[in-house]
């Protein structure tokens, strides 16, 4: 089930869903509009890693899906690894890819990415990998 927008504000409230800084402007019936953390050049043809600029902590009932704001979709901006495990705190790094004709700009504190919140039934289990904590945009790490 996807949790809705009074769930996500409420679990935000109380403490037991992170979403920092959060902001009003970004919720979303259904999800939540992630910002970029700083200005980048989403350039033709490239894959740009941007970070969030909210800090993100899933308890261990919630996993989340990313999505493209459609608003990026229409100018062929596509996003790769699209999923965030239960546990998981930090920065998310969103892999951004330009498929479009022409280079997008992509200003500090614009809403890109929508996250999308999934309850987990029975959920014991939490991510502890390696991005883990992770602030600002993350490269591959073996």
């Amino acid at each position: 089930m996807i949790i809705s927008s009074d769930e996500i504000t409420e679990r935000v409230s109380s403490g037991d869903l992170t979403l920092e800084p959060y902001s009003e402007d970004s919720q979303q019936p259904a999800s939540y509009d992630l910002r970029a953390g700083e200005d980048y050049i989403l350039k033709k043809g490239e894959c740009t890693l941007v970070h969030s600029m909210e800090k993100v902590g899933l308890p261990a009932d919630l996993a989340a899906t990313l999505m493209c704001r459609s608003s990026f979709g229409r100018r062929g901006v596509l996003i790769g690894g699209g999923y965030v495990d239960p546990g998981f705190r930090g920065n998310l790094t969103l892999c951004l890819v330009n498929m479009g004709q022409e280079d997008v700009q992509l200003k500090k504190g614009e809403r890109c990415v929508q996250i999308i919140m999934h309850e987990v039934r029975d959920g014991k289990k939490l991510y502890e990998g390696r991005y883990q904590d992770s602030e600002g945009s993350v490269e591959a790490r073996n």
